[in-house]
């Protein structure tokens, strides 16, 4: 079925209210998740990691360990944020949140990155709250502050089989490194795009 005009400017006007409650949250953390290990950086369930080392790299942050995970920071339109790669692999992400508490970090302040298979690849999609539907990722970090945060999911695609799904993940993209990189900037506009009211002049 195709999409009519009033389809189009529905989805539009719904696309415009999201950002508008995402530019209205205190966000000052962004956690990409993923595994660590290079035999997993290129990997499906690891864009979280890739969008936040662009992040590092086009802002000038310097990653350094702490506990269990790699931080930087880095100041988008003159705002701090601090980036996080949770090195505890995918199923533990949730163990950073204990060190984020005591920055006094709280749920409405962080932006999680992650893989989603629920959409076609390299679309993009900005969430508020909700269930983790099957990321252990997300399960590990909801278990340990609540579904209270923001999410920008980035579309993996589907296998054909459920069954397939813990192999899809952990597989490379299929698609050219090309359109991947594409995906990642678009990813990153997206972020800047938060900030920009926190401009200064």
């Amino acid at each position: 079925m195709n999409m009519t005009k009033e389809d189009g400017t529905i989805k539009k006007k719904h696309k415009n209210s999201m950002m508008q409650e995402m530019t209205a949250l205190p966000i000052n953390v962004i956690i990409g998740l993923g595994n660590p290990g290079q035999q997993h950086y290129y990997n499906r369930h690891n864009i979280g990691f890739r969008i936040v080392d662009e992040l590092a790299r086009k802002h000038g942050g310097i990653w350094e360990s702490k506990k269990n995970m790699k931080i930087a920071e880095v100041i988008i339109h003159g705002k701090k944020i601090l980036l996080v790669k949770p090195e505890t692999f995918m199923n533990a992400s949730g163990k950073v949140i204990p060190f984020l508490q005591k920055q006094g970090i709280k749920p409405e302040n962080i932006l999680v990155i992650h893989d989603e298979l629920e959409k076609q690849f390299s679309k993009l999609a900005f969430k508020i709250g909700g269930s983790h539907r099957g990321h252990n990722g997300l399960r590990s970090i909801i278990a340990a502050c609540g579904p209270d945060f923001a999410r920008l999911r980035f579309g993996v695609g589907r296998p054909e089989s459920r069954d397939e799904v813990g192999d899809y993940v952990l597989q490379n993209f299929t698609q050219d490194s090309i359109a991947v990189e594409q995906g990642i900037g678009q990813a990153l506009a997206m972020i800047e795009q938060l900030f920009e009211s926190d401009q200064i002049d």
